[in-house]
């Protein structure tokens, strides 16, 4: 894999590529992509990179995996190429969305615009093999993503990382909570969005605390 991401994000995370782990990655994702159908599409792989520099990061929104149906992951956590059919965990992150800030649930799923605002829409694991959760886990994402929320951690002040469900709520051992804000919930599935998403605020608290810290404010609205 050849990385094409930001120039502030090269230089920070060029050594990660040079790693033994990062090799056999690279290795095993070209290997699923000549064999199987994967996704998101090879030149969007590291998109949430390209879209979002690190000088320009405000907030982190973290998933687990791409989306892993056909036409919705486009590189970018959460979000689905406009005309894709609303994915049920995004549906509710917009009736959050709207019950948050008292604006109109958005007709198109793509949020490329949150990531030009600084929102660094980041998967834990940046590939997955179509129709099957979970596939490229524990292949070496999980440790160059790891590394990727660390250097932001030690390099920037006062972001906002969005941690929604247990398992992103894990990372923040990786945060340096004297330094950012850490938003907590339940992760927006329909499975447990009623035990504690619904209700959280993400999107005001995080705009709050930006404007507490002098920063702009994100628009959140599409």
């Amino acid at each position: 894999m050849k990385p094409e991401i930001a120039e502030d994000w090269k230089t920070e995370l060029n050594q990660e590529f040079e790693k033994d782990y990062f090799d056999k990655l690279s290795s095993f994702v070209k290997n699923e992509y000549n064999s199987e159908i994967c996704f998101p599409p090879e030149n969007y792989i590291f998109k949430a990179f390209e879209t979002c520099s690190l000088n320009n990061l405000k907030a982190v929104i973290l998933g687990q995996d791409p989306y892993h149906g056909d036409g919705q992951a486009h590189g970018l956590s959460f979000s689905v190429p406009m005309g894709i059919k609303f994915p049920p965990s995004l549906r509710n992150i917009f009736k959050e969305l709207s019950a948050d800030l008292g604006v109109g649930v958005p007709f198109q799923g793509d949020l490329t615009g949150w990531a030009k605002q600084g929102v660094l829409l980041l998967n834990a694991t940046l590939t997955v093999r179509k129709s099957t959760p979970g596939s490229h886990q524990k292949q070496g994402w999980e440790e160059f993503t790891d590394s990727v929320i660390k250097t932001i951690s030690d390099k920037k002040d006062s972001v906002v990382f969005i941690l929604w469900g247990k398992f992103a709520e894990q990372k923040s051992e990786l945060i340096d909570e004297t330094k950012h804000y850490i938003i907590t919930s339940a992760h927006p599935s329909p499975f447990s969005a009623h035990r504690g998403f619904f209700g959280s605020k993400p999107f005001s608290k995080t705009n709050d605390y930006l404007k507490s810290k002098g920063l702009e404010k994100i628009d959140w609205e599409i």
